[in-house]
């Protein structure tokens, strides 16, 4: 591994950190390490790992002490900064490091009590305000903040190196890890972090001061140092000879299964995303979903064509910080054959099944063996492996998705270079339960909060302007994973820097039954599949029916009526391949029940469009497959021109206001409004076949 250290760097980051005056300059150092291990996903991923200093400061009366600045839970260390660090004093958790390091006598129930009941208490108690915005912030300190705590090193850095697991999880790590970085690193047994895992590492440390880190066994390496880049450096020379010997051994030869033809990802990713869920309530067909992340690669595909899958991939997880994310074992499928879908669809149901149960089952025994008062987590996997395609992380954004396919991706090449070197081994059920259990670690998922549209994937077709753009950004608000549509790519990505976060934008146009398929098959492949689909696109095309051509007839039935028809059935077709249902969503128009004079090209395939909405109430409420529409009047957008609006407006003698508010309500009616309404729609669970008027009260445009 690379040492990346540069003294330019390092003085150009700690000006910047030390522009905020409440950062020491010791603490804008270890910024600057934190971030050069951060940035190397073999050491530590989203969030994991955590690095400290200790030095003197003075708080907001006036009171000097000496603290511990430790990266708070679950921050990244990629991208911490100076601010993301919690004080606490050292003087009282240094007295009780001194309490349980002396006392022979103190139990192992003892230490674990403590764990689960009053650790959270005594860092809250030892919280150290710098500032008001430090004491505004209420940072949660790291669960490994006793183990900084306890050891007297001024800079400690600690990873979950992937070539330190890679050695330490084989039934004769320890030794393993000896020869390899000798008598200048100690050895700590794998103990769940909290005040057992610190009173451990303080005793080896004790028993040999002159060592420059530890290995904790199945869990991470640590490094200490008086000075950041001494400990930066001696963590990169340890992982640097791992990594020598992980090489040393070479790769060994994994035999492949014999796979059928594939199905292709777009296919296969809705049947595991639809088999992957929980109902909210029983009958409703309402349903808690995932969004899907899917990878694939050499490595990946060695891994899971391998003949010894399920021995690998069940041994559990490379480093306990990942269980709370990804569970502790993955689900294994079959191989999609593309020739037979619906035998793949009963096979991945049944494989989720029997996961459902055995996570049941592994609850309920350990929950039994520990003792722990605790509620079951939901039995659903976090991670599949499909031979012949790759994996897929599950996650109930594409943000928690992405981080458990990259987690599971690591995973793949690290127990593969493990069963290389020996055989891998992680750590029991007993421990992993009581990860996964534990209120310290679970409350680092709890911070994330899921709006209503959480795990739904949403399409809006015209979402570059107007309507569309409006909509899109009201599900973005609701917590929907976001695929626009638009002929322009540039105008798409205008509006998805509208709407922030990260938006799938796709150009498409949508009298191409070709271009819609190839969009429905990135959609799948991207996350999986969908589950709101927002027809929206339109144009209010003019003319007299009696002297319009068929060219112009011809050419609005392709966009405002066989545009919807496109869409919808490609909707159709990825929400049976789910079996969860769906909706789907069209802006007609009043044109449909009210038309005008001259808009005969545009109202005509909009009463279509509108019957078209109930065809398939009608036709696929069956498969739990929701159809509305929205007539709308008035809007602002790329059909009503604000040169249309002058023109229409001068015509009838009104005024550009008095014509936009010639409603019921005198009000003019926005796209917010109509974005507003189908967001509406979409939660409305028990509606279907409906047209909802958004157009501020207009009698002859009213359904009878």
């Amino acid at each position: 591994m690379q040492n990346l250290w540069n003294d330019t760097d390092l003085q150009r980051s700690v000006k910047e950190q030390c522009s905020s005056p409440e950062i020491p300059s010791e603490l804008a150092e270890l910024v600057y390490a934190s971030r050069l291990l951060g940035s190397e996903s073999s050491l530590v991923m989203h969030g994991g790992g955590n690095t400290s200093v200790k030095c003197q400061l003075t708080d907001m009366v006036g009171n000097r002490s000496e603290v511990l600045l430790i990266k708070a839970s679950g921050i990244d260390l990629s991208r911490v900064t100076g601010l993301d660090y919690t004080p606490l004093r050292l003087g009282p958790l240094r007295k009780l490091g001194e309490l349980f390091g002396r006392n022979d006598r103190v139990s192992e129930e003892a230490l674990r009590r403590f764990s689960t009941k009053e650790f959270k208490y005594l860092l809250l108690l030892n919280m150290f305000s710098l500032t008001d915005h430090m004491t505004e912030q209420r940072l949660t300190p790291s669960i490994e903040t006793l183990l900084h705590s306890f050891l007297p090193h001024r800079f400690i850095l600690h990873t979950h190196s992937f070539a330190l697991l890679t050695i330490s999880n084989q039934p004769d790590g320890v030794m393993l890890c000896r020869e390899t970085l000798g008598e200048s690193f100690g050895s700590v047994p794998y103990i769940k972090p909290g005040i057992g895992l610190a009173r451990s590492a303080a005793l080896v440390y004790e028993a040999n001061p002159e060592i420059n880190g530890l290995v904790l066994q199945k869990h991470g390496l640590v490094t200490f140092g008086s000075t950041a880049e001494e400990a930066y450096t001696r963590m990169i020379d340890a992982v640097s000879k791992l990594e020598a010997r992980i090489a040393s051994a070479g790769r060994k030869t994994f035999p492949s299964v014999v796979l059928p033809a594939s199905a292709p990802v777009e296919v296969a990713a809705p049947v595991i995303r639809g088999a992957c869920v929980d109902e909210k309530s029983p009958g409703t067909r309402e349903y808690r979903q995932f969004v899907l992340d899917f990878r694939t690669s050499d490595v990946i595909l060695e891994y899971v064509n391998s003949t010894d899958l399920a021995r690998m991939s069940q041994k559990g997880a490379m480093t306990p910080d990942f269980i709370i994310r990804t569970k502790n074992k993955p689900l294994v499928l079959p191989p999609p054959c593309a020739e037979d879908i619906s035998g793949f669809k009963r096979a991945v149901l049944d494989a989720v099944q029997r996961y459902r149960q055995e996570y049941t089952d592994y609850f309920t025994t350990q929950q039994q063996a520990s003792g722990m008062q605790v509620t079951m987590l939901d039995p659903l996997p976090r991670v599949v492996l499909v031979p012949g395609l790759g994996l897929f992380g599950l996650g109930r954004s594409a943000a928690s998705a992405a981080v458990n396919a990259d987690i599971a991706t690591s995973t793949a090449a690290a127990i593969l270079d493990a069963e290389s070197l020996g055989t891998f081994e992680s750590i029991s059920d007993r421990d992993a339960f009581e990860i996964e259990y534990w209120d310290m670690e679970q409350a680092k998922m709890n911070k994330v909060h899921h709006d209503v549209f959480a795990g739904k994937v949403v399409m809006v077709t015209g979402a570059a302007s107007g309507i569309g753009l409006a909509t899109a950004k009201a599900f973005r608000q609701k917590g929907a994973e976001l695929v626009v549509l638009d002929l322009s790519l540039q105008s798409l990505e205008k509006a998805a820097a509208e709407i922030g976060g990260h938006v799938l934008a796709l150009p498409c146009d949508v009298t191409s039954r070709a271009a819609v398929r190839s969009a429905f098959d990135a959609v799948c492949r991207r996350f999986g599949g969908l589950d709101i689909v927002v027809s929206n696109v339109g144009a209010a095309i003019q003319g007299r029916i009696g002297e319009v051509s068929d060219e112009v007839l011809r050419k609005s039935f392709e966009l405002n009526f066989f545009s919807h028809q496109s869409i919808a059935q490609e909707a159709v077709r990825v929400m049976k391949l789910q079996s969860t249902g769906g909706v789907l969503l069209f802006n007609v128009s009043k044109q449909a029940v009210n038309p005008g004079p001259d808009f005969g090209p545009y109202g005509l395939p909009k009463a279509a469009t509108m019957f078209l909405v109930r065809q398939y109430a009608l036709d696929h409420g069956r498969d739990g497959i929701r159809s509305n529409g929205i007539n709308a009047d008035r809007i602002r957008s790329g059909l009503l021109t604000e040169e249309m609006i002058k023109a229409r407006s001068t015509a009838r003698g009104l005024s550009e206001k008095e014509y936009m508010a010639g409603n019921l309500l005198q009000l003019e009616v926005t796209a917010e409004d109509v974005a507003e309404a189908f967001v509406h729609l979409a939660l409305e669970t028990r509606t279907t076949g409906s047209i909802t008027t958004v157009d501020g009260g207009n009698i002859a445009a009213a359904l009878r």
